[in-house]
C-alpha cells in the first residue's frame, strides 16, 4: 500500500501536544487560507495534489507553498512527495489531540441552587 493509497481521514491514536505544539498549531489556524486549505485536505477521501489546491484556493504558487509550510510545520500535514509531486494529507492524530486540548477548557457543570422553603 503507498501513501497515496491511504484515506486522509485516517483515525489514529492522539499524539502528546505540549503547550509549544498547541500555540503553533492554533497560530496556524488562524489565518483564514490555511484553515480553508486545512478543511479541503481533510474532506478528501485520498491526499490532495499541490495542483489541485492553488486553483481550487485562487493563490498563488508561492503562497501555496507558504501555507503548506506553515501547516507542516505546526505538524497538522504530511506532504508526500512523489517525483516533482506534492500530495497533502492530515496527520494522523494530531486534530483528535486538539479537540481533547479545546474540550478540558469547557467548565463543569455548575450544581443545582439549594430548593427554597416554602
Amino acid at each position: 500500500m503507498t501513501a497515496l493509497s491511504t484515506p486522509a481521514a485516517t483515525s489514529a491514536k492522539p499524539v502528546r501536544l505540549t503547550r509549544a505544539r498547541r500555540t503553533g498549531i492554533l497560530k496556524a489556524l488562524a489565518d483564514p487560507k490555511r484553515f480553508e486549505l486545512l478543511e479541503r485536505i481533510a474532506k478528501s477521501s485520498c491526499p490532495m495534489g499541490c495542483s489541485v489546491l492553488g486553483p481550487a484556493l485562487a493563490i498563488a504558487p508561492a503562497t501555496l507553498s507558504h501555507h503548506i509550510k506553515e501547516l507542516e510545520t505546526a505538524g497538522l500535514v504530511e506532504v508526500t512527495r512523489e517525483g516533482k509531486f506534492h500530495f497533502l494529507s492530515l496527520r494522523p492524530g494530531v486534530l483528535d489531540s486538539l479537540i481533547a486540548c479545546l474540550a478540558q477548557l469547557r467548565p463543569p457543570a455548575c450544581p443545582p441552587p439549594p430548593s427554597q422553603p416554602e
